[in-house]
């Protein structure tokens, strides 16, 4: 690796003082990640990764282009559909604590290609959010210097006119994403310990923010002489929530690190909630602070925190908010950078994206080469493109993979559970495989002793009355009642959002299609819930499944269909690059694929993306002896 990186040694040798980080055992150097932050780090990396991308890049564009000082209603919203979709995460993060988040809780319920899907797109999110974030970071320290830096850069290199393209070229933003990447190649530790220091910093001027802000609130603000509080109505305060979604993308870091973690099942649960509880007070609290501070059509969208304190004469209180909000954002592009390229990792170990990728650095244990490689290309994303162009074009790949993961808990919670073990059992030796992508170490589901009837099988008690449904294989009611709830979402979804506007439905038509659409998916929630589920007691589970994560997947689908048209255009296009990527190298060189070749097998009983809870795996033994069943191992 350092032969094609010449600059990854000598900043090996500087983590390794950083991190103190012993040498490794060659046998381990270039297969695993090191488990090595706590609770603690895993809620400062969700605080981070949260609370700079909502308050210093969205607040001021959603409350000025989208819903006025409504925003806070918008970040509310987006609140309890991320609370949503945090819960799920927490469970899978629990059940699962591997790296790859969205992909990998896609990939052991729904399969390869849909998992592949959600990490590709997870992936532009990442990118985009990155170069979003520097160069609100950018505009930040450039409104502390008066904004001479863009002055002299307009100066010298001129102003663009080009749709999407920024009015000038951002160095700085691309050169703070070049250095962020330098850092976070240092190590978990390392970034960690700086993700710390930015934290407390960030949430101390978030706190004087609200204090300070309070005591220059203007009422007047909200009145109906400057447009009342929600200027853009409530289709303006959804259009916001949509946006808005991209500031809670933080959790989700907290998931995508658990293969980091030293106690997944406890760390990532508790993380998850108090990140999220801690960011959406300070959403609320300073998007409202902000709107009553000054007119929210004069807010400047690249830093308006600051240039709030600089209008109301507290040039001083600015210099400090931009302050704050740099450490804030560099949390941020930290957290972006240290999880999108374990994303990647997860997807090259598995087979399906480019095995350079899968690569980790024998000293500081992280994908550097991912690190490096897409650390440049968000820096070229922050250099060319513009603010207001990128953050219309966050929120769609986050809301699919949140739509996904729902669906994937339902779809866990009602599968047929591992068979008990006994002392017949042969033990883990020459028929097992070690396992170390994710087609191989998907440890969902545990040994324990299940009893009649098995998830996925019709209630004893509801049998005499639902007896039609008795009749299905195991499994196949579910499937079909699940495949009818994610149709009948989005024919809701339409009605509710597009029903009185783009259909122009009569009254009696808009009714009928909301009462059909409604019916189906209560009918569709009912025959879930008439079936067994899964329950473990040992680690964290989602309440009220499956009406939890359905929520989640209508309100989902509801703030996707909000989004612009050339969100979906240009999220169509980059999906027909992943499917290229895909049919052109990743189903090639897919372990899953690989593991698929006839010959004698032993069984190791995992989940499968088959939907089966059995994995065939090529016995190693001489084909006289009988092959033995190896029960995977309870989490």
């Amino acid at each position: 690796m350092a032969r094609g990186l010449p600059s990854a040694a000598s900043l090996a040798r500087f983590c390794q003082k950083l991190n103190r980080l012993k040498p490794l055992e060659e046998s381990a150097m270039e297969t695993s990640l090191r488990r090595c932050l706590s609770t603690l780090d895993l809620t400062l990396l969700g605080v981070g990764g949260m609370v700079g991308s909502g308050l210093y890049v969205l607040t001021g564009t959603v409350a000025k282009t989208m819903a006025g000082p409504a925003v806070l209603l918008s970040f509310g919203i987006a609140a309890v559909a991320s609370l949503l979709a945090a819960l799920c995460y927490a469970e899978f993060g629990a059940r699962v604590p591997r790296t790859g988040s969205a992909y990998l809780f896609t990939y052991v319920s729904m399969g390869e290609l849909w998992a592949f899907l959600i990490g590709w797109n997870v992936l532009l999110e990442y990118l985009i959010g990155g170069a979003a974030v520097a160069r609100a970071w950018s505009g930040y320290l450039d409104s502390i210097f008066g904004h001479s830096i863009r002055n002299f850069t307009q100066a010298h290199v001129g102003v663009w006119q080009v749709p999407l393209l920024g009015h000038y070229p951002d160095f700085l933003a691309a050169g703070i994403l070049l250095l962020a990447s330098a850092f976070v190649s240092c190590g978990a530790r390392v970034s960690s310990w700086l993700n710390h220091t930015f934290s407390i910093i960030s949430l101390l001027v978030i706190l004087f923010i609200i204090i300070l802000g309070f005591t220059l609130a203007q009422p007047d603000n909200w009145s109906a002489r400057e447009g009342g509080f929600a200027p853009f109505g409530f289709s303006g305060v959804m259009a916001g929530t949509a946006s808005c979604f991209f500031a809670f993308v933080g959790f989700d870091v907290i998931a995508a690190s658990s293969e980091e973690a030293q106690n997944p099942r406890r760390a990532v649960p508790v993380a998850i909630a108090i990140a999220l509880s801690l960011a959406a007070s300070a959403y609320i609290l300073v998007s409202t602070v902000l709107t009553l501070m000054v007119p929210w059509y004069s807010l400047e969208p690249d830093s308006a925190l600051a240039d709030a304190f600089y209008r109301r004469g507290y040039r001083w209180a600015g210099f400090i908010v931009a302050t704050g909000s740099i450490c804030a954002m560099n949390t941020v592009l930290l957290s972006n950078l240290f999880s999108l390229p374990r994303i990647v990792y997860a997807m090259a170990v598995d087979g399906l994206f480019f095995q350079v990728f899968s690569q980790v650095h024998p000293r500081t244990q992280v994908p550097v080469i991912g690190i490096l490689v897409f650390g440049t290309l968000m820096a070229l994303l922050a250099l060319l493109l513009d603010l207001e162009a990128l953050v219309q074009f966050l929120s769609i790949g986050t809301l699919l993979a949140y739509t996904f993961v729902a669906a994937s808990i339902i779809v866990l919670r009602f599968q047929k559970a591992s068979p008990p073990s006994s002392p017949g059992l042969a033990s883990p030796g020459p028929l097992s495989k070690e396992h170390s992508s994710f087609s191989d170490h998907l440890q969902l589901v545990g040994t324990e002793q299940v009893s009649v009837p098995e998830p996925g099988q019709l209630r004893p008690a509801l049998r005499r009355y639902l007896g039609f449904l008795s009749g299905c294989s195991p499994g196949a009611a579910v499937s079909w009642a699940l495949g009818i709830l994610v149709v009948s979402a989005i024919a809701l979804a339409c009605v509710l959002i597009f029903g009185n506007s783009a259909l122009h439905l009569p009254q009696w038509g808009y009714i009928l299609l909301l009462v059909l659409s409604s019916a189906m998916f209560l009918l569709s929630l009912l025959v879930l819930g008439a079936h067994q589920q899964q329950h473990r007691q040992d680690m964290f589970q989602i309440p009220m499944v499956p009406l939890t994560p359905a929520l989640s997947i209508l309100l989902n689908i509801c703030l996707m269909l909000k989004l612009s048209y050339l969100t979906w255009v240009r999220f169509c296009i980059w999906l027909l690059i992943g499917l290229a990527v895909y049919f052109g190298y990743g189903i090639r060189h897919s372990k899953q694929s690989q593991q698929e070749a006839p010959g004698p097998t032993a069984t190791r009983y995992v989940v499968f993306p088959s939907g089966s809870l059995e994995e065939t795996v090529q016995a190693v033994q001489p084909p006289s002896q009988a092959p033995a069943l190896v029960p995977a191992p309870t989490e």
